[in-house]
């Protein structure tokens, strides 16, 4: 899991058959110690409807498919939940 930031959202007219219906968000990773992006943007279903602006927790690789209860389902990256507050002692 990781903690990212939506900074974007994808808008595709077709897509797989299994996405249909499925908000795509654009995220970009964040360093949970500093909350400075790190590394390049990357693409996530979103399964929780987080917006533009939020902090979330993102699966990624085989764990994305079981978030959206459906192993069939083509995604690499899944928005899980959404960080209300992050406190690291």
């Amino acid at each position: 899991m990781l903690i990212a930031q939506v900074i974007g959202t994808i808008v595709a007219t077709r897509k797989h058959e299994k996405l249909v219906g499925s908000k795509i968000q654009v995220v970009q990773a964040l360093r949970p110690d500093s909350g400075l992006g790190v590394g390049e943007p990357s693409v996530a279903v979103d399964a929780v409807g987080a917006g533009v602006g939020e902090r979330v927790i993102v699966v990624q690789g085989s764990s994305a498919r079981l978030a959206l209860d459906n192993d069939l389902c083509p995604v690499d990256a899944t928005i899980i939940g959404i960080v209300d507050h992050l406190d690291i002692g």
